[in-house]
């Protein structure tokens, strides 16, 4: 039973890469990767059931928080599921730590798009340009347009660092 962690980890690290790869580009987060990410989380806990329940109990409080903070229009919804899936796998200590690694990688993502505005508007990345390339061209237009940032990839990230702390 041993294996099953370090498996499970990998599998979450790979799929929160995903989710942010796949939040830059559509602004989506996937119900399924959700899902998976949280019955990973629960594989990585059935060794203590007692630790099992109490992450469910906190992630079932955090959705409840973080539902108020969707209602007011503060955070979208794939956020939010993203958020409580990463805690069903989480100790109390890991959630908390979870939230601030997110917050603070959501602080710096927040101030690379606010120094965006200085920039100058690009041309259309030609074909074969390179992915840095159209990533700043698509994300200025955006930008202009007032998108939403994405936010996933805060979250992503402070995904990867709470798997790292909880272990392989």
């Amino acid at each position: 039973m041993s294996w099953i962690v370090p498996i499970a980890s990998v599998l979450e690290i790979l799929l929160l890469l995903y989710v942010a790869t796949l939040d830059i580009a559509t602004r989506l987060i996937r119900n399924e990767i959700c899902l998976a990410l949280a019955l990973l989380g629960i594989s990585t806990q059935i060794a203590s059931p007692l630790q099992l329940v109490e992450s469910l109990i906190s992630a079932a409080i955090l959705f409840l928080l973080l539902l108020f903070i969707y209602t007011r229009g503060w955070m979208g919804g794939g956020d939010v599921k993203l958020l409580v899936a990463l805690a069903v796998g989480l100790p109390l200590a890991g959630i908390a730590e979870l939230l601030t690694v997110t917050a603070l990688v959501g602080g710096a993502l927040a101030l690379v798009h606010l120094l965006m505005r200085n920039l100058p508007y690009p041309k259309l990345a030609p074909a074969g340009s390179s992915i840095a390339r159209r990533v700043y061209v698509v994300e200025r237009w955006r930008h202009l347009r007032h998108a939403p940032l994405p936010y996933g990839v805060a979250i992503a990230g402070g995904g990867i660092w709470s798997i790292f702390n909880r272990g392989f």
